[in-house]
């Protein structure tokens, strides 16, 4: 039996995964046969809705855990996707101790939350109410993304909050709020990153970070951080087949 991404983060196992945005099961099953640890299921942007959500996950069951990142710190988006069987969730543009304490009201079941009780693909369809609904609030990974320069005044208080299982940092939206989009390798931009990283190691808190390549991630895998999106579904199959044009063409 797979060990759940909760358990995985906690043990501080190094997890190697890819960002899905196309609403293809078939994608995620190739995927999850090469090998990734965790697939990164994004509905903040792209095309994917929550039925296309759910076939990634389908896909890649039961071999491949999969956290959804939803678009917003919202009732209806987080309830909806954890309730699709999610292995994690994502919410993004966490900036305050105050946002960070909204995820966990959303994501946990009371009394540690105000999660609402669904029948959904998480629950068995209803076959596994029970068993769930005891067990979600301990196997179901809640991860936040620090991705804007204001949360940097709070992320001491952020990374305190209880019921937060990791931090993801999203580099090129937090370039773009220090007016340098796309720079990730700007010094002040890596300066900010390094006093999340520092923040997280004193409260025993995994890390993990979005690379476009694997030679971006490198650095920060030496430096301890454990949860791993490097590219996309979209730059994946891209980057492939304009090598084969490249490569063949004229």
């Amino acid at each position: 039996m797979k060990q759940s991404l909760l358990t995985r983060l906690k043990a501080g196992d190094l997890l190697i995964g890819t960002i899905l945005t196309l609403p293809s099961p078939e994608v995620a099953e190739i995927m999850s046969s090469c090998g990734f640890d965790w697939l990164f299921v994004d509905l903040e942007h792209g095309a994917l809705d929550f039925a296309g959500a759910q076939t990634i996950l389908m896909g890649a069951s039961p071999s491949t855990a999969c956290a959804v990142r939803v678009p917003a710190n919202d009732e209806d988006w987080t309830k909806k996707c954890l309730d699709l069987g999610a292995d994690g969730i994502i919410i993004p543009h966490i900036q305050t101790e105050e946002d960070a304490e909204r995820a966990v009201r959303l994501c946990r079941y009371p009394p540690l939350g105000e999660r609402s009780a669904g029948i959904g693909r998480a629950q068995g369809y209803g076959l596994n109410f029970q068993n769930y609904i005891q067990e979600a609030n301990d196997t179901v990974a809640l991860i936040i993304q620090i991705e804007h320069i204001d949360a940097l005044p709070h992320i001491e208080s952020i990374v305190q909050v209880d019921g937060i299982d990791a931090i993801f940092i999203g580099p090129y939206d937090f370039s773009g709020s220090m007016g340098k989009m796309g720079n990730v390798k700007d010094p002040d931009l890596l300066k900010a990153i390094a006093r999340v990283r520092d923040c997280c190691r004193d409260a025993g808190l995994p890390l993990g970070i979005f690379g476009a390549t694997v030679d971006s991630v490198k650095p920060y895998i030496r430096e301890g951080y454990r949860l791993i999106a490097v590219g996309a579904d979209t730059l994946l199959l891209g980057e492939a087949a304009k090598q084969i044009v490249d490569t063949l063409g004229d």
